[in-house]
């Protein structure tokens, strides 16, 4: 089953809906908010809703205006061994930044390069969506919370993440996340158990790893966020990603208009983003 979200002709706001195996149809589950409310029993019963197809509908991140999406930097041990990191300690806690829900898109999206930077870097990683409120919950509380997981896509704007030490400015570029429809957590398993994760460059391989190298687990560290502020169901856990990000190389390798990305990952499906100049920075109608 693959959930996303979907805008059409003549009804008030996004629905969720799943997707067909092969992609040519749609059927409505419930609204954006309504699914939210209860996401596993939604996922528990057959969808309700009719059955469309893609054509006709657009193809939206399935994510609450006021969601939030928590990012880890640094949670695979090669990636910090590889760039501007890697003189550091590792931390005790993960390193935390936020993305906003309006720099999501979804797969087949055009993501510009900002004007003032070189080209956007790839960052190849799985979301984790958060399926019930947390609050103080312990790692196993917080794991047996997440309804489902993603493909994504943090691709950086480099330049402006090097600017000062917060990030989040090259974290937020126009549709620079990338998010893959959303798999039910019953049919992803653990991470922990070891899901490969690669990320191809106009066909040529640049990322290769498994989530058993994370660092930092989902359980732990949505427990950890959830000691200070409470997690709702609908935010989103972006976990990192492994080695071979563009800037690191030598010479530095950046995404340029016409490339094509994709993120592959073991029972998630495959990701494919395709990069544009930046005179395309308007979001699509």
């Amino acid at each position: 089953m693959r959930i996303v979200g979907i805008d059409r002709p003549g009804t008030p706001g996004v629905e969720v809906a799943t997707l067909s195996e092969n992609g040519d149809t749609v059927t409505v589950i419930a609204t954006l908010p309504d699914y939210w409310v209860d996401p596993a029993g939604y996922l528990a019963q057959e969808p309700a809703g009719p059955t469309l197809a893609t054509t006709s509908v657009r193809l939206v991140p399935p994510v609450l205006p006021e969601a939030r999406v928590i990012c880890i930097g640094l949670n695979y041990l090669k990636h910090v061994a590889e760039g501007s990191y890697k003189d550091q300690e590792l931390p005790e806690h993960p390193t935390l930044f936020a993305r906003w829900s309006r720099s999501l898109t979804v797969d087949g999206a055009e993501v510009p390069v900002p004007a003032n930077e070189d080209g956007l870097d790839w960052e190849g990683e799985i979301v984790a969506w958060v399926g019930a409120r947390l609050v103080d919950a312990t790692p196993d509380e917080a794991l047996a919370a997440v309804v489902g997981y993603s493909t994504f896509n943090d691709l950086t704007a480099r330049r402006a993440q090097k600017l000062t030490s917060q990030w989040i400015l090259g974290k937020n570029g126009d549709r620079s996340g990338p998010l893959g429809p959303m798999v039910p957590a019953a049919d992803v398993g653990d991470l922990r158990d070891g899901l490969r994760l690669q990320t191809r460059v106009n066909g040529v391989t640049v990322q290769d790893g498994t989530t058993d190298q994370m660092v930092y687990t989902v359980g732990d560290t949505l427990a950890h966020i959830s000691r200070t502020f409470t997690l709702e169901p609908g935010d989103l856990l972006a976990t990192g990603t492994p080695s071979g990000v563009g800037y690191a190389r030598t010479p530095p390798w950046l995404l340029q208009p016409g490339d094509v990305v994709e993120v592959e990952v073991d029972r998630l499906g495959t990701l494919k983003t395709m990069i544009v100049g930046p005179h395309e920075r308007k979001d699509p109608a």
